[in-house]
């Protein structure tokens, strides 16, 4: 997931996924507001969302895994840990 020239965010959604979100943007529009929303100002919805929270959703992610498999190494030892014979 490298950025490319055009975009440099790393933050890139399969086109089904963000096919998925564009049409939840739109049904919700509809029923939650009562509006139409066209696909191009979904799209443009969508692309504040990202450029917006995109990376600190991101950032935190991949704390929150940091911190998961630092915490899962350390319980290597007690889940793991064989005594030694000292004779």
């Amino acid at each position: 997931m490298t950025p490319d020239k055009d975009n440099p965010m790393r933050i890139r959604l399969t086109d089904e996924r963000k096919e998925n979100i564009l049409s939840s943007l739109v049904e919700m529009f509809a029923k939650e507001f009562d509006e139409d929303l066209s696909a191009f100002r979904a799209e443009e919805i969508l692309e504040l969302f990202i450029r917006e929270l995109g990376p600190s959703v991101y950032n935190q992610a991949i704390q929150d895994a940091r911190k998961f498999m630092m915490e899962r190494l350390e319980d290597l030892d007690a889940i793991f840990h064989e005594a030694e014979d000292r004779n």
